[in-house]
């Protein structure tokens, strides 16, 4: 049955920055297809690990400053020693800094740069290492954004971050494919989360936002559960290299 396809019993799913927002609605939704999740986060991912135990799976608490790649083969053989494997990658992960380009400083610069796509390849190149060791191939889910299509404005290290994560997305799939290796990104379109905050306060841009948005609202965590279970099952076992736009319609406007 096709269904069967997009089941994930006994899979190791690791999420990075899922404590709250898009990434705890995307391990919840990997727990409920079957996924035992190891969550990587800086503060406690409490309500992410309750949902995930409700769903009858095991949560694997992990803590990390992942702007420092210096640790990310540790948290690897950590997630590893949960059931002896890794299956999923979801690179969730990330930050924004919000200024002028004008006034745009390297600090800003190199803190999203290095979180948002540096830390994110390392972290693929870690766990790409772990399935080929296992030989039974695995999926790499990377979370892009609408500013990996567009400019934007007040947001130079963002967008440049989250351009280049479409591309190195790309090129792991190009190189990693003979090894059974998915390599797929997400990019969420205007969604409700605490990075959006500012941007829904605002009465004038939220309004230029929903009128721009085809389905008239602002996408949640709920709306990258299924394709975040489809892209880490079989069910997408001959999908690589591809960004799914989740956005409401935003991108066809």
């Amino acid at each position: 049955m096709v269904l069967d396809d997009f089941q994930l019993a006994g899979k190791v799913a690791i999420v990075t920055g899922c404590n709250t927002g898009l990434g705890q609605g995307m391990a919840c939704a990997l727990a409920q297809a079957g996924a035992d999740i190891v969550g990587v986060n800086r503060t406690d991912p409490a309500d992410t690990r309750h949902q995930v135990e409700a769903a009858g799976r095991r949560f694997l608490d992990l803590r990390a400053d992942l702007s420092d790649i210096g640790g990310i083969d540790g948290l690897v053989a950590q997630a590893k020693a949960l059931s002896g494997r890794v299956d999923i990658l979801v690179n969730n992960a990330g930050i924004i800094r919000r200024e002028d380009a004008i006034s745009f400083t390297e600090k800003d610069w190199d803190e999203v740069i290095d979180l948002n796509l540096k830390t994110c390849f390392f972290f693929s190149q870690a766990v790409a290492r772990q399935f080929m060791a296992q030989g039974t191939g695995g999926k790499i889910i990377n979370v892009a954004s609408m500013l990996s299509y567009q400019g934007g404005v007040r947001v130079p290290s963002y967008t440049a971050s989250k351009s280049g994560l479409t591309g190195i997305t790309r090129l792991m799939a190009n190189e990693w494919a003979i090894h059974g290796i998915n390599v797929n990104a997400i990019a969420p379109g205007y969604m409700i989360t605490n990075n959006t905050a500012a941007l829904r306060a605002d009465e004038k841009r939220n309004a230029g936002i929903l009128e721009r948005i085809p389905a008239g609202r602002w996408g949640t965590p709920d709306d990258l559960a299924g394709p975040v279970v489809f892209l880490a099952s079989k069910a997408s076992d001959y999908v690589n290299g591809y960004t799914v736009a989740v956005d409401g319609g935003w991108l066809a406007r």
